[in-house]
């Protein structure tokens, strides 16, 4: 079985979000429902939970666990 081949960089795409956000609080719901509409991923909740919150440590940025 050949493994899932996204079509975008989800990493890179939560890089971009969070910089476009700046500091401002934000919530993980809406980050994850913004992930899932620019690369229309079909990574877990937990899977992009998880990337976001270490991306968002290493800039600084607060997100709220909705």
């Amino acid at each position: 079985m050949l493994p899932h081949v996204e079509s975008r960089n989800v990493a890179a795409s939560v890089d971009k979000l969070l910089a476009e956000r700046g500091t401002a609080l934000l919530s993980m719901k809406e980050l994850i429902a913004e992930v899932r509409e620019r690369t229309g991923t079909e990574r877990s909740d937990a899977d992009l939970a998880g990337l976001i919150t270490k991306k968002a440590a290493l800039l600084g940025v607060a997100v709220l666990s909705d």
